[in-house]
């Protein structure tokens, strides 16, 4: 009897290697240079109620989400932008803010307020990055670090323009921005909303 495998079981290693060969694709893509699948980061709000995702029709692999408060472009967001755009071959950047944002449910004042009685009532000396204990966020006012938003397609616009300008993002990397309307849990275009009431803070 032939020791030769037949042209079926040739098939089926070839099938297992690359199921193999594609794991470690995957759990060393970072190592080996693989983007994402869509060369793709999305800069998102935090909230519970947006399915970032499924949205944007993504699949897990697809891209890079990013998701803090508001979905805002801060330093961070900066670096982590910098590194995947300059080092992990990111071509496209989306933010994704939302209506009935939790970041227009308060005035400034009553936020601050409420930080500084966390803080035992002031916020000087309070470390805003636990690795790099001297960043602060100098003269500013803690309402402009916390930034809290009026108007969420004003907003949305604001943070695609953030990072287009921002030098150590490269120049041909596109960046959009949408709004989510967690009303109809669809996405649209910032300023294409239809009622003024579910896009701007109430004070």
């Amino acid at each position: 009897m032939s020791n030769e495998p037949t042209r079926q079981g040739d098939h089926h290693y070839k099938r297992v290697n690359e199921r193999i060969d594609g794991r470690d694709d995957w759990a060393r893509r970072r190592r080996k240079g693989i983007p994402t699948n869509e060369r793709l980061l999305v800069v998102a709000c935090m909230d519970e109620r947006i399915p970032v995702e499924e949205a944007l029709g993504l699949e897990l692999g697809d891209a890079q989400v990013f998701r803090n408060a508001g979905g805002k472009v801060t330093d961070d967001v900066i670096r982590s932008a910098a590194l995947t755009t300059n080092f992990f071959d990111t071509e496209e950047i989306i933010v994704v803010n939302h209506t009935d944002c939790g970041m227009m449910s308060a005035p400034d004042e009553d936020v601050v307020a409420g930080l500084e009685a966390q803080a035992g009532g002031s916020l000087d000396g309070v470390s805003l990055d636990p690795s790099l204990l001297e960043l602060n966020i100098g003269d500013a006012d803690v309402a402009d670090w916390v930034r809290m938003t009026d108007d969420i397609d004003e907003a949305c616009a604001a943070q695609v323009a953030l990072l287009e300008q921002h030098e150590l993002v490269p120049d041909d990397v596109t960046v959009t921005g949408y709004v989510y309307e967690v009303e109809s849990g669809e996405l649209r275009r910032p300023g294409e909303r239809l009622a003024e009431e579910i896009s701007e803070r109430r004070d």
